[in-house]
């Protein structure tokens, strides 16, 4: 057991979690048609639910997975795996079926007609009553996470945000809040809502497919699996007080002391690298930075254009490439900014406190 718990308290390290999400994100899309068999994915089934099991013999662990606000997010990432499976193996299976030139398996069914009335809405009524008669057994089992009244002096410790918005608290720890809370909010939802005018592919339009729209499935995808679920389950489980790390199976000691010396990019260059003092002047202290991101958002969209993206910007064209490149930037900065505050303590990019313009 104390072997088991190290590993996972060692695998569960911040940079090391996203890389190695990120990293079998990506693996499962390569071997997706084999990783999407049934056999696999019961595998997978068998291996989380077998590390809750052993992991709940953990006093402090089951305490956290018990919790009522922390019970749901145990069960999102089964449905998660059900449904992304599920998902992700009908969609091998029509690739497979388009490479031998059949029709996809929704094709087959494309002549018959299923009518609102009663076909949709008997199962919708069957699903109310069952869903309405669990969540009635579970607000009867499970204790409500009802705290205290909210006091000025007392706050929680940690103090979390609603699970759904465990992944902009996240992001509050690494960049400003007006890029954190306001910006990047914003960008998700323009993004969301710029999908439909940026992406014009007709193909996988009533059926599922991966190979026919790689690049548009796997951004989403790697959006919604590694840049929201995983921060939430990062957020849930690994986010103690003080909001500092801590293992699966690590106590929650609210008097842990993480010594983090936060260092600006304009430090690094000038004071360690260059060996002076910074310069008084705003922009030249900052320029390092200021001529980091400007070679970041504005050679690699150009880079792209002529090696990896060479395709999608000649059937987009600049306006629609443009819009694209910026909002895969800005996910990637994301990542970037994650594994340098963790490996390199490094704070800002950009920092012009006072200009409150901080990057």
């Amino acid at each position: 057991m104390e072997l088991f718990e190290s590993i996972f308290n060692a695998l569960a390290s911040p940079s090391l979690y996203v890389i190695l999400v990120t990293a079998l994100f990506f693996l499962y899309l390569w071997k997706m048609r084999t990783f999407s068999r049934p056999g696999w994915v019961v595998a997978f089934a068998v291996m989380t639910t077998a590390f809750f099991v052993i992991g709940a013999q953990n006093g402090d662990f089951l305490k956290i997975i018990t919790k009522g606000d922390n019970m749901p997010i145990v069960i999102m990432i089964f449905s998660i795996l059900f449904t992304c499976s599920l998902a992700f193996r009908q969609a091998s299976v029509n690739d497979m079926r388009i490479e031998k030139g059949e029709p996809p398996l929704e094709a087959l069914d494309s002549n018959k007609k299923v009518l609102v009335w009663p076909d949709l809405i008997y199962p919708e009524f069957i699903c109310t009553v069952l869903l309405g008669a669990l969540f009635v057994f579970w607000s009867i089992a499970v204790e409500a996470p009802i705290e205290e009244p909210a006091s000025g002096t007392r706050a929680p410790n940690p103090a979390k945000a609603p699970w759904y918005f465990l992944g902009l608290q996240e992001m509050l720890v690494y960049f400003d809040p007006w890029l954190a809370g306001v910006v990047f909010p914003g960008l998700i939802v323009v993004g969301l809502m710029a999908i439909p005018y940026i992406d014009t592919n007709p193909k996988g339009n009533g059926y599922y497919t991966f190979k026919e729209r790689p690049f548009a499935i796997t951004v989403f995808m790697f959006g919604f699996i590694v840049l929201w679920v995983a921060l939430v389950i990062l957020g849930t489980f690994l986010r103690g007080p003080n909001w500092n790390f801590f293992g699966p199976f690590e106590f929650w000691d609210p008097h842990k002391i993480e010594p983090l010396v936060n260092v600006n990019l304009s430090e690094l260059f000038w004071v360690r690298m260059l060996d002076t003092r910074l310069p008084d002047a705003a922009l030249i202290r900052e320029a390092p930075g200021l001529l980091l991101l400007g070679a970041y958002f504005v050679i690699t969209p150009a880079l792209l254009a002529k090696t990896l993206l060479k395709k999608l910007f000649n059937e987009m064209g600049f306006a629609r490439y443009s819009v694209l490149v910026m909002l895969l930037l800005g996910m990637g900065l994301l990542l970037i900014k994650m594994v340098m505050r963790w490996t390199l303590n490094l704070q800002y990019f950009v920092a012009i406190p006072e200009w409150f313009f901080n990057i």
